[in-house]
């Protein structure tokens, strides 16, 4: 009903996310109505960042009665703080690469048919005598 594995749920025990159901009499986990709430809870978690660990943390202050609303508001600002700098990365990443396709492209311009244009050796700036890319 929630959509993961056995193993999943046997693994968010393990960890404390979700309590331990009970047995049927032929050992069958029983998961109470609650556990799809949960489980559900913890997969949107996990798909805007938050790791197992952290929300094993969070929970257990939750579980507790406490109210972890603004240790949560935090850690997901860190996210996206970290988010951004990996776009700017990246946006950094796309740029070198075109940079390096145009001077492959003028390379292989300037290359006759066969020959080696060293488009590798030319990341490091290197120009390696008798090798092939």
């Amino acid at each position: 009903m929630a959509g993961v594995s056995a193993d999943t749920l046997r693994h968010y025990e393990r960890m404390k996310l979700l309590a331990a159901p009970r047995r049927s009499a032929g050992n069958y986990r029983m998961y109470p109505p609650d556990a799809l709430d949960r489980v559900r809870l913890i997969r949107r978690a996990l798909g805007v960042g938050f790791s197992l660990a952290e929300l094993v943390r969070i929970l257990k202050v939750r579980d507790g009665g406490g109210a972890p609303c603004r240790q949560v508001r935090s850690l997901l600002e860190e996210k996206l703080l970290q988010v951004n700098e990996q776009i700017t990365e990246l946006i950094a990443m796309r740029e070198h690469l075109g940079t390096v396709l145009e001077d492959w492209d003028r390379r292989l311009d300037g290359t006759p048919e066969g020959k080696p244009a060293r488009l590798l050796e030319s990341l490091a700036g290197l120009e390696m005598k008798g090798r092939t890319t």
